[in-house]
């Protein structure tokens, strides 16, 4: 990338380094709207908002951090998410560097002008909590009879609106019964600890355990919170040398829910926990846990600690079977159709969605999404090729990764009789140019390589080349029906296994 500019979608090159830097700053927006788009306010408050670009170096950008904990965090645990937003809208970017910026540098304030840490949960202090915003102390946030200090709950994860079937009734049996436990009886089971990969419906269930304590048991003291939100906790009674009042509240619980327990980090972080979990569940305090493993693989817990996790129940949720994923359609598609009568799925698009998307509730509501807006957009129902080309990027992660560039070469070339040393050959002739143009857009659709990458596998092109190929495809699709049609048809032709 070329450094006197920032490219990317939408972006015009400008020199001067003042214009450098607004223009940077203009782009780094639209990435924190993605990053609190797909990861939500709390995640990005907590982990995101004090992240600011600083430049672009080549096809690399730098950004910086408060803390070196901050840095190796983000490092470890969401690089390819935040590289893959920084690539979609600068563009052409692969490569991130995470550096601490020095103490007093301050944080510019967020894209809707509040200050950028300003949703990030403040720490416990032998004072109260304070408010983040605003310095003062808050008015109590009532959650099942106290102070909730945890993370928020979703209104929509209740376990009316949880769907059930062979992958998950056990866990979805477990969480009811620990839900509807009377105070003061032998507990069934404890802790209840919860494993699945990500989108299966272990958050759905911990927040539906949460509302219906409340509902059922007011008095009941229950906090809900990520393990993230836990450790910020942490870190800030540590920071103000005032650590008893935090270990004061999270023991007084009477219901302690923790979830993305696989992200708990740091050996004291980590005893600390064990200090609470010992102690709630020897004063036979519920505790239920979710995560992406079973105990058994957390690698970085301390193996007494995992031995604990494994000494209650332990339930796993698998993916949903095609009949579970039918009904979860449906249940979206009517819930949608209540809200919007003009949205109109046919149920053949129902059944491709429901036979392609083999992921979990998450993966077929975002799909089921994306063929509403297709439909809002185009203004009448969708066949079914168009509801395929509109997933195309969200089908089957696994055939982007089975598919090869040399695969989109061969095909390209055979379909416009063109050979593939032309295609990788400078030659400006138009039946070249056009074959190899849609070259690079099935390999940046169909693929997970970056621009630079499919730059370089089609003869050694710069980035920059690739990127306007691919806006160029997208261009004529969109006014070329007959141009739609065949690309459509190599997208298929390369699906086929």
């Amino acid at each position: 990338m070329n450094t006197s500019g920032v490219g990317g979608t939408g972006n015009v090159g400008v020199t001067g380094k003042d214009e450098n830097k607004i223009e940077l700053r203009d782009v780094w927006d639209r990435v924190v709207v993605r990053l609190r788009a797909e990861l939500g306010e709390e995640l990005y408050a907590s982990w995101f908002a004090r992240m600011e670009p600083e430049e672009v170096a080549g096809t690399t950008l730098i950004v910086s951090l408060p803390t070196r904990f901050l840095q190796n965090w983000v490092r470890t645990h969401y690089y390819e998410k935040v590289l893959k937003i920084v690539d979609h809208e600068f563009g052409g970017i692969d490569a991130l560097t995470m550096k601490v910026r020095p103490r007093g540098v301050p944080v510019r304030p967020a894209v809707n002008g509040n200050e950028a840490n300003t949703n990030a949960p403040a720490p416990f202090t032998a004072a109260g909590r304070q408010d983040a915003a605003t310095g003062a102390a808050p008015g109590p946030r009532s959650f099942g009879g106290a102070d909730e200090r945890g993370s928020s709950l979703d209104h929509n994860y209740t376990f009316e609106t949880f769907l059930t079937g062979p992958s998950n009734s056990l866990a979805h049996s477990a969480s009811r019964r620990v839900a509807d436990a009377a105070p003061g009886l032998p507990l069934s089971f404890n802790p209840l600890y919860i494993h699945a990969n990500a989108g299966l419906g272990k958050t759905h269930l911990l927040h539906a355990i949460s509302w219906r304590i409340r509902q059922v048991h007011p008095a009941r003291k229950v906090l809900y919170l990520t393990a993230e939100r836990f450790m910020y906790h942490f870190l800030g009674a540590l920071k103000a040398k005032d650590v008893l009042p935090f270990k004061d509240y999270f023991q007084s619980v009477d219901v302690l829910l923790i979830d993305d327990f696989q992200f708990l980090q740091g050996t004291s972080m980590q005893q600390e926990f064990c200090h609470t979990f010992n102690s709630l569940v020897d004063m036979k305090r519920q505790v239920i846990i979710a995560a992406d493993l079973p105990p058994a693989q957390l690698d970085s817990i301390d193996g007494r600690m995992r031995s604990r996790l494994a000494g209650g129940l332990v339930v796993d949720i698998q993916a949903p079977d095609l009949d579970l994923r039918r009904r979860i359609l449906r249940t979206r598609l009517d819930g949608a159709m209540l809200k919007d009568a003009a949205i109109t799925v046919s149920d053949e698009i129902l059944e491709f969605i429901a036979n392609r998307i083999t992921g979990g509730g998450r993966e077929l509501e975002g799909a089921l999404n994306r063929i509403i807006a297709s439909q809002i957009h185009m203004r009448t129902p969708l066949t079914v090729d168009q509801a395929a080309l509109a997933l195309r990027d969200l089908v089957q992660t696994t055939d982007m990764q089975r598919i090869k560039i040399d695969d989109i070469l061969k095909v390209v070339g055979r379909h416009f009789n063109v050979p593939k040393a032309d295609l990788l050959s400078p030659r400006r002739a138009r039946s070249i140019v056009r074959p190899r143009q849609i070259g690079m857009y099935l390999a940046k659709t169909l693929t997970t390589r970056s621009l630079p990458e499919i730059g370089r596998r089609f003869g050694g092109r710069d980035h920059s080349t690739v990127l306007h190929a691919v806006r160029k495809i997208e261009e004529l699709m969109h006014a070329d029906e007959k141009m739609s049609r065949e690309v459509n048809m190599l997208i298929r032709l390369l699906e086929q296994p």
